[in-house]
């Protein structure tokens, strides 16, 4: 697969396909057309002349658009409408025309939070220090804590050492942007951040994604939570009847783990680009559900706002063989073009070691990174689907994704949950880091984080390996 297609792929096993488990997306009756790049300002009379529909503007309208409405996100040239039978016979002929700047059109699919069902825990703070088994995969074994519960200046010192030998069996690139030789200070720091951001090496970061704009596109988040007083945050809900405000939790979860602050107040550090700028982009309800309009608009308005990547927690399942939405990978291309690279998960269908589940929507779009998720072990979860699809239905990368603890809204402010939705907030965070130290953005940002990964084995399950800063 080239670059102008989609991302860099590993050499190697990609493992055996397997079955699927029979997995069908649901559909809301409504379609999504893509038109010719240029033709956005014609959609409207398209619409009407060809197939008697009427649409907004989304470009005209403003923050004044209802996400229910027909609309034309003239961005990325996409139309969300709703068509009768006769209707939708006159736009699928003028999409079969080829003097007509309409390209395809497709049925819109309900979408879910990518959030492990039944993860949820009522945990206020994970454990700390991490689990026994938390840095095993890296060739380090976590230290616990004093019988007493405080940290002895043994202690420190003792993990401090289990870092350096961390980092010595790393063997990072002295000339990475991101990498900077440890020091006592920078060691002690680290052992009170999350597994997550251990295995992948996040305190080591000399960047915080400052300049660089992260939309979450979500269930929205807590506009109140004390973690993020003082930050700079842009909203927008993109679902009818409901604010930002997260009744959820999905939402302001992945938030952290991608945004959340340096140094919380009596937790351990769980977010990653804290300098970065926050765009919440509610396009799942509060159920923890939504549309592919409701979707397609918020990248819109992602891709409006110049933000350069975009982490998409949701998606829905599709069956072993079947193919990626020809829309989304338009709009994805179109969006990268731009210079805004969208991140999605790749689903939690499977059940290993019996089932494994291909890669799920949006995620297996050739130009959409598909993040896979890990355990503490750094092997693949159970539930994370795995590259059994081809043409973009691949894995790209992993990350943490079990047991990950992050903001959750108020009053229980922290929770510890899974799935692959968490494992792509680290991702988009990562990417941050990246972008502010090199300048890159688009396919070129992507393959960068690629190469930077970690080898873990199948290709099929881990893609290029785990997401690492470094």
């Amino acid at each position: 697969m080239s670059e102008a297609q989609g991302f860099d792929q590993p050499n190697g096993d990609s493992g055996s396909p397997a079955d699927a488990g029979g997995h069908h997306p649901g559909y809301t009756g409504r379609f999504l057309i893509s038109f010719e790049p240029g033709a956005g300002a014609q959609a409207a009379g398209l619409l009407k002349n060809k197939a008697g529909v009427a649409a907004v503007s989304a470009r005209a309208a403003g923050s004044d658009v209802d996400p229910s409405q027909n609309v034309i996100l003239e961005e990325i040239g996409v139309a969300v409408v709703s068509a009768a039978p006769d209707q939708h016979r006159l736009l699928m002929a003028a999409a079969a025309d080829t003097t007509v700047p309409i390209q395809l059109v497709e049925p819109e699919r309900v979408v879910w939070a990518a959030m492990l069902n039944g993860s949820m825990s009522s945990n206020r703070v994970s454990s700390f220090p991490p689990p026994a088994d938390a840095l095993s995969g890296l060739g380090v074994m976590a230290p616990s804590l004093p019988p007493s519960g405080g940290l002895s200046a043994d202690f420190l010192r003792g993990y401090a050492a289990a870092l350096q030998g961390l980092l010595s069996n790393a063997e990072p690139s002295s000339t990475s942007p991101l990498f900077r030789a440890p020091d006592l200070g920078l060691e002690v720091a680290a052992t009170s951040a999350t597994w997550g951001l251990q295995a992948t090496r996040v305190p080591l970061a000399t960047q915080s994604g400052q300049g660089i704009r992260i939309a979450v596109l979500d269930t929205g988040m807590d506009l109140h939570h004390p973690d993020f007083a003082g930050r700079n945050i842009t909203s927008r809900s993109f679902i009818t009847g409901e604010a930002v405000q997260d009744g959820h939790g999905h939402g302001t979860h992945c938030i952290g783990v991608s945004c959340g602050p340096r140094n919380p107040s009596g937790v351990q550090r769980y977010g990653i680009a804290y300098g970065a700028e926050i765009f919440v982009g509610k396009v799942l309800s509060n159920a923890g559900s939504g549309a592919d309009g409701g979707i397609l608009a918020g990248i819109n308005w992602a891709v409006q706002n110049k933000c350069q990547i975009v982490s998409m927690s949701l998606g829905s399942p599709i069956a072993q063989g079947a193919t990626f939405s020809q829309v989304y990978q338009n709009v994805a291309r179109v969006a990268e073009q731009k210079g805004t690279l969208i991140v999605a998960a790749a689903g939690n269908e499977s059940h290993r070691p019996g089932l494994t589940a291909p890669v799920g929507h949006p995620a297996n779009c050739p130009t959409v990174l598909a993040v896979a998720a890990l355990d503490s072990n750094l092997q693949v979860a159970y539930f994370s689907c795995g590259g059994i699809n081809g043409e973009g239905g691949e894995v790209n990368i992993a990350a943490p994704g079990v047991n990950v603890f992050s903001s959750w809204p108020m009053p229980l402010r922290y929770n510890t949950i899974s799935g692959t939705s968490m494992a792509t907030p680290c991702v988009a965070g990562i990417l941050a880091l990246y972008a502010e130290a090199t300048g890159l953005r688009g396919m070129a940002l992507a393959n960068f984080a690629l190469k930077k990964a970690k080898y873990l084995g199948s290709v099929r399950d881990f893609g290029w390996g785990l997401v690492q800063v470094g």
